[in-house]
């Protein structure tokens, strides 16, 4: 076999230092899928067999192929139909692969069988995914949520049809009693580091809770980004805040949340969340694991929905999205979602105007914000919206405060919202903002001296 062989219109070079792999995207045919419990795919099968070998570059491996499959049923015992298995297998040979990436949820036995159909190391997409988060998270919560659903995938790995693991073993007390078996003794020292995971995470969660306790009475509003991985949520993030986060052309570049200040046009101050970046057929186990990175948008104020517009499967991927955004308990029509239409300088000239005219006739609580984190198109009109959008809930007063009164001034920065300072004879008039909730506290603190300006 040749160093440099041609696979799928695409040149792959052989890379002693990297694992040989082969992308597998198997996915039922639409008669198939259409009476499936899920129902069609969105997507194009190319399009999610791209994505798939996105994830696998992710992890830096070598790839030496791409297989589309087209199924009429799954098999329970290899997902795929036994001539399948035996091309995949000849292919597997005949290039070398050490590490067949197959994109579906594979249950134990499927993975067993095929790995040894294939004689190489066989992961699923749950399995992939979390391959990346482990790589990537950073933050002690980030590496602990990542270890939390990692064994809670591992403990679903553990079945009788692996012999290593049917082993009696005897007890000495600290492993398990006399007979207990391998598998019980690895299923039990999974489930108690879990729980000592669990316990930490709860440490973080409230730790992270005393944080947005203080952020909250500061008292700047929260904007979330959120969208699908690669959407271009730290490139908009970074043009937005002037700052260094890991921005890549590369599927969950970013894990764990960053915060920055952002000051909006006419001067109000917001704290900008960039978050990790959803996917289609998200495992369960990290949605559930991620739900303490996810309390950022819970808790947000807007929340921005950047979408790669370029992308030809821009409304998939804006479906997947409401779809794990409903299931943390944020609707589609939530009045705090703005749609950020983003990568519009990948469009030609004519698609672009064509996309602003289909926002600009929208109701104003719907409508997008076309820009793009590269050049900075529309981000002007995106920060006008953002500010809008808090406006609505958020009470407008002007106050007047003596030059002396100190104390009174320094409860407005600590408490409010300062838009606009400005002398006056009396001394200063502050413009102020300030959420419903903080708004019976002020009148209190200053009764005589507000002006509503609502």
């Amino acid at each position: 076999m040749s160093s440099t062989e041609i696979f799928g219109g695409e040149a792959w070079a052989r890379s002693a230092a990297r694992t040989r792999a082969l992308v597998l995207g198997p996915y039922l045919n639409e008669r198939a899928a259409a009476h499936s419990d899920g129902g069609a795919s969105l997507r194009a099968p190319e399009a999610r067999l791209d994505e798939a070998e996105g994830l696998a570059l992710a992890i830096d491996v070598e790839l030496v192929g791409r297989e589309l499959v087209m199924l009429s049923q799954i098999r329970p015992a290899t997902y795929l139909g036994k001539g399948k298995v035996e091309d995949i297998a000849a292919l597997a040979r005949e290039r070398e692969v050490e590490l067949v990436v197959v994109d579906c949820a594979l249950s134990p036995v499927q993975q067993r069988n095929l790995e040894k159909a294939f004689s190489a190391k066989v992961i699923d997409r749950t399995g992939l995914i979390l391959e990346i988060f482990g790589e990537r998270a950073r933050t002690r919560e980030g590496a602990l949520q990542v270890e939390l659903a990692h064994l809670a995938y591992q403990k679903s790995r553990l079945v009788r049809s692996w012999t290593h693991l049917e082993r009696q073993r005897g007890g000495f007390g600290f492993l398990g009693g006399p007979g207990e078996t391998q598998i019980e003794t690895d299923r039990r020292l999974i489930q108690e580091r879990m729980t000592r995971i669990e316990r930490d995470l709860d440490q973080v969660k409230r730790t992270r809770g005393l944080h947005r306790k203080s952020r909250r009475e500061v008292p700047f509003p929260i904007v979330a980004l959120v969208g699908y991985t690669n959407a271009g949520k730290s490139s908009l993030f970074n043009k937005l805040t002037k700052a260094d986060v890991f921005a890549k052309d590369l599927l969950f570049a970013t894990l764990d949340p960053t915060l920055r200040g952002l000051k909006l046009p006419h001067g109000g101050k917001i704290i900008l969340s960039d978050t990790v970046g959803f996917i289609s057929d998200l495992p369960h186990m990290l949605v559930s694991a991620f739900r303490a990175t996810l309390e950022e948008v819970l808790e947000a104020d807007v929340i921005l929905h950047v979408r790669d517009i370029s992308h030809e499967d821009a409304d998939a991927q804006g479906a997947d999205v409401e779809k794990i955004l409903a299931e943390l308990g944020i609707d589609r029509h939530d009045p705090r979602l703005i749609e950020v239409w983003n990568k519009i300088d990948l469009l030609p000239p004519q698609e672009r105007e064509r996309l602003r005219e289909k926002a600009a006739r929208k109701p104003e609580e719907e409508r997008a914000s076309a820009v793009s984190a590269v050049t900075g198109d529309g981000l002007d009109a995106l920060l006008e919206g953002i500010e809008t959008r808090l406006g609505r809930d958020r009470a407008l007063f002007e106050i007047m405060l003596d030059d002396s009164d100190g104390e009174g001034q320094a409860w407005l920065y600590a408490h409010t919202e300062v838009l606009q300072r400005q002398a006056v004879e009396e001394g200063a008039a502050f413009q102020i903002r300030v959420p419903h909730e903080t708004r019976a506290r002020l009148e209190r603190r200053f009764p005589q001296r507000l002006r509503d300006l609502n």
